[in-house]
């Protein structure tokens, strides 16, 4: 890539990581490495297997062990689970200062920054000292303002309408 540029996929809407894969597999396609890091993700999900045929050139990863949501960790389990976020957030500083991948995605890090995991700071300087060449995709709901004036892409999905809000359950193949 000539130029990279810094992408935030944010809103209460179903498709931001999708999205966000969609746009890892068309670099992927045009002979990009791509690296994708999720936070607060630890099931299994239709994508993975999806994405490991991809390797090399498309790689995930994971540093969370705790598979629950945040609001029914335990301060043990939120304490554990701030330590591995930081294993991971340390792993994307190393790939960003060694320019391992061309697109780096840093999925629910929003989550990560809504839940006081990492500040925000941190990203923006991540960002701002990002190699010239390196694209950077960011995900999750409430994307902060201050991430979003340096974004050269802010996408606002929304939902107008969720088969959840109707009691029907997460889908195996849809939703995860």
């Amino acid at each position: 890539m000539e130029r990279g540029l810094i992408h935030i996929y944010t809103g209460d809407g179903k498709g931001k990581t999708t999205a966000a894969i969609g746009q890892g597999i068309r670099a992927c396609g045009r002979g990009n490495k791509v690296y994708m890091v999720q936070f607060l993700k630890g099931q299994s999900t239709g994508e993975l297997s999806t994405l490991k045929k991809l390797e090399p050139d498309f790689k995930v990863f994971r540093f969370e062990k705790i598979k629950d949501f945040v609001w029914n960790l335990t301060q043990s389990q939120l304490k554990e689970l701030k330590s591995q976020i930081n294993t991971a957030f340390l792993f994307i500083k190393n790939t960003i200062k060694n320019f391992d991948c061309d697109l780096l995605i840093l999925d629910e890090i929003m989550g990560v920054l809504s839940n006081n995991f990492i500040d925000t700071g941190s990203v923006i300087e991540l960002l701002k000292n990002k190699p010239e060449k390196m694209e950077i995709i960011l995900t999750g709901r409430d994307a902060p303002k201050e991430l979003q004036d340096i974004a050269h892409y802010v996408c606002d999905i929304k939902s107008i309408k969720h088969p959840f809000q109707c009691g029907i359950p997460a889908r195996e193949g849809i939703e995860y």
